[in-house]
């Protein structure tokens, strides 16, 4: 018995002499839970419509989202809201996506082949120095006043991202991987298809979030020019009338269009990527 309490007293004073253990120390920050990177914009809408209530906002300078919210959901009811939100829409998808495809095109042939660096690198570059408004008179010179002009327009400004993040990630592949390929025996096409390809999909992810946001954006301005119908068409009426409760429901509209079109593409985005560890993922 006296050993065995011995015993457990040793083993009592090594515990208390031991340190007790440390917490990881935290290098970089987690996985946000969902619907946290909604309290900033909610954060700015609490503060707007508080100004307005307290009367530091004059609704005629800037209405107050609740007064916004109210007008966008009578313009629901009574047919006003919905053609124009799906004229935008139409000319904003059919350029972003004819954008996006030929900007993947060029930045595979630009990257994979000397030939296509050589002829399509700089004119690239050259686009991405050029403002796309810049192109507004001359492209209406071409192509009229009409819907063609918009989309294509809008095509011109999304290509550029696409090409340029996707080119970077492909020529960021690591050397290694080429090395392993060849020593592996693969051919052009399994090389594109298993190391080229997945290895560009990172910076193809970046340049589409880009890309969702960049095709609403040009068109805000777009639809400035000769047209009736479009959320621009809209708040650009409304600001001739004064009505600044139907400026804001263009600016929610575009906002949450901006906030579902990347909450989209981050779901893709972890999906396709998801053999990948990497800081909040």
């Amino acid at each position: 018995m006296n050993d065995m309490s011995s015993e457990r007293i040793e083993a009592m004073v090594i515990r208390k002499d031991r340190p007790a253990p440390q917490r990881p120390l935290m290098l970089a920050p987690g996985k946000l839970p969902r619907g946290t990177r909604l309290l900033g914009p909610l954060l700015v809408v609490v503060l707007w419509e508080a100004a307005s209530r307290f009367g530091l906002l004059s609704p005629y300078t800037l209405a107050a989202p609740s007064t916004a919210v109210a007008t966008g959901i009578s313009m629901i009811a009574d047919g006003s809201l919905l053609p124009h939100l799906a004229a935008s829409a139409g000319r904003a998808y059919a350029g972003l996506f004819l954008g996006v495809v030929a900007g993947l095109v060029l930045a595979l042939a630009a990257g994979l082949t000397r030939t296509g660096e050589a002829l399509l690198d700089g004119l690239v570059q050259v686009k991405r120095a050029i403002p796309t408004l810049a192109l507004i008179p001359l492209v209406i010179l071409w192509l009229g006043i009409g819907e063609v002009m918009k989309v294509f327009l809008i095509f011109t400004a999304v290509l550029v991202p696409v090409y340029i993040n996707t080119h970077a990630a492909l020529r960021g592949i690591d050397m290694g991987h080429v090395e392993l390929a060849r020593t592996l025996g693969l051919t052009r096409a399994e090389f594109i298809r298993k190391v080229a390809l997945p290895g560009a999909l990172p910076g193809f992810f970046v340049s589409l979030r880009l890309a969702v946001t960049l095709c609403w954006t040009s068109l805000v301005v777009l639809e400035l020019i000769n047209t009736q119908t479009g959320i621009g068409y809209l708040m650009n009426r409304a600001r001739d009338w004064g009505q600044t409760d139907i400026i804001v429901v263009g600016i929610f509209i575009y906002a949450v269009l901006g906030l579902l079109s990347d909450a989209v593409v981050r779901v893709v985005e972890a999906r396709a990527l998801s053999w990948r560890r990497s800081i909040g993922s």
